[in-house]
């Protein structure tokens, strides 16, 4: 598994409510998106940045998503260039699930 954490500044801080409704806006494009197992849309302490932590099946499934065309669609709506970086995620404790999940 792969996790990944991306990273959009923002013009002007970003209020939790703003954000959430920018999130939402966008939330529906991840749902059933092959090889995602997990997105948590978050709010950098300072506010002026936004992103997304990732928990993918492969690093290939997480680059498939991270095309031109997306960081395009990211540099229109938060008017930043993405950060994206990529960690190795060899086991999960799902306390939801009640789970410990490896490759």
């Amino acid at each position: 598994m792969i996790t990944s954490i991306t990273k959009f500044k923002l013009p002007k801080p970003a209020t939790q409510e703003e954000a959430k409704n920018i999130f939402l806006s966008t939330a529906p494009k991840y749902r059933d998106l092959p090889g995602l197992i997990r997105k948590c849309y978050v709010i950098f302490d300072d506010g002026y940045a936004v992103g997304g932590i990732y928990l993918w099946n492969s690093r290939k499934d997480a680059e498939a998503v991270y095309t031109e065309n997306w960081k395009d669609f990211v540099r229109e709506k938060y008017g930043s260039e993405p950060e994206i970086t990529y960690l190795e995620t060899p086991v999960v404790v799902d306390n939801v699930s009640k789970e410990i999940i490896t490759d």
